[in-house]
């Protein structure tokens, strides 16, 4: 294994650990702590960040120039893309709580 594909693996760990305990504790990093206003909506871009990347990163560069790879590249980046949404969604405000209508 190389440094680069350790130094990724040991990038997309760290995201998906952040991205946990965003979750289950509404914990964040403090780099962009102060903007996040919905922590466990953070997390879930974060995973899904992570999953995008990854799929990016092994099924793409990491695996030599092969145009039969590209598809994996191209769906790993959207969903990378949706992850980064997700993230950026966080940072709104959500609905307000409605009362039933009676």
């Amino acid at each position: 294994m190389s440094w680069v594909t350790a130094g990724v693996v040991l990038a997309l760990g760290c995201l998906v650990a952040a991205g946990i305990a965003a979750i289950t504790t509404d914990w964040l990093p403090p780099l962009g702590r102060d903007r996040v206003l919905r922590p466990r909506l953070w997390g879930y871009g974060a995973l899904v960040s992570a999953l995008g990347s990854g799929v990016f990163a092994f099924l793409g560069p990491f695996r030599g120039p092969d145009i039969r790879m590209a598809p994996y590249v191209l769906s790993g980046t959207a969903v990378f893309l949706v992850g980064s949404a997700l993230q950026m969604a966080a940072r709104r405000p959500g609905r307000p709580a409605t009362p039933p209508a009676s």
